[in-house]
């Protein structure tokens, strides 16, 4: 994985400490040549990967990279998934069956055909699986060597003690679309502890880290001592703790963990992104 990565929670209204700076966000990015023009400044900047949600909306840019293969030829992206609002939107609007309709492959009935003892039996892995191609269908030609699982689902799953679903998640993205499976969430100690005693050893994890331990779950030494151990392939988020920390103060103790292999933030100037950038670059010499 690159050190940088790029996220997207700018481009669809989501800020942790501003709900005013949210709605700011979702006009400016109401139209897709507002996203590109941002994607095209992270790459001039040098930032080759893009991780981001499987909102409706990165099916449009998936579109505009495929119709433009030699700009984008060495531009990557790690899906992440369930875009859990979508799904919940759904429900509430179309029903439990009218959304299995809308988001399984094809019709119902083609998915109970394929699927129908995981529909009699309540084979829920099955029902994810199908979940899984649906969603990424999107990215059809575009380069994703690693699929993320979203922390509100590994969380919940790491809560229920239903780790066969995320074995379930890990070997069907290894399998059927040849890819890395990434897990996010906010109890890194938790999730390793889990994935290990299940047989995944060395996985690409998502975690909040920062100096103030915001959306940590746990201690901050306790995070420093697991970072340490480097029992995973590590991607630091929310390293500016929702804009609380200073950025070189922020990347000051994210690129001093030996242990993080890369770094992702967003942001939505080219000012915030080369700043970023390069003070990644250069604290990690």
């Amino acid at each position: 994985m690159e050190r940088v990565i790029f996220g997207d929670n700018q481009f669809f209204g989501v800020n942790h400490a501003s709900d005013e700076k949210s709605r700011a966000q979702a006009i400016r990015f109401k139209d897709n040549k507002a996203i590109m023009d941002v994607l095209d400044i992270a790459i001039d900047e040098g930032i080759k990967t893009f991780m981001c949600t499987t909102h409706d909306r990165i099916a449009d840019i998936c579109r505009i990279i495929r119709e433009n293969p030699a700009k984008y030829q060495d531009f990557k992206i790690y899906p992440c998934m369930p875009y859990a609002h979508k799904y919940a939107n759904a429900v509430t609007e179309l029903g439990i069956m009218g959304t299995i309709k809308q988001y399984v492959p094809g019709n119902l009935f083609s998915a109970v055909a394929r699927g129908g003892v995981a529909f009699v039996k309540k084979d829920f892995v099955s029902m994810m699986e199908l979940l899984i191609d649906a969603e990424l269908k999107m990215f059809k030609g575009i380069n994703t060597p690693v699929v993320f699982i979203q922390n509100v689902i590994t969380d919940l799953l790491l809560g229920l003690g239903m780790t066969d679903f995320l074995v379930g998640f890990y070997e069907h993205i290894k399998k059927k679309h040849n890819a890395e499976p990434g897990f996010i969430t906010m109890n890194l100690p938790l999730l390793l502890d889990t994935l290990e005693n299940a047989g995944i050893k060395n996985p690409i994890v998502c975690a909040s880290i920062n100096k103030v331990g915001f959306r940590v779950s746990g201690s901050i030494a306790e995070y420093e001592k697991v970072i340490a151990q480097k029992r995973c392939r590590l991607i630091a988020m929310q390293v500016f703790a929702a804009g609380a920390l200073p950025p070189r103060e922020a990347l000051e103790y994210v690129c001093g963990l030996d242990g993080v292999e890369s770094i992702l933030f967003g942001a939505s100037s080219r000012g915030n992104i080369k700043q970023s950038k390069q003070l990644i670059d250069t604290l990690s010499k």
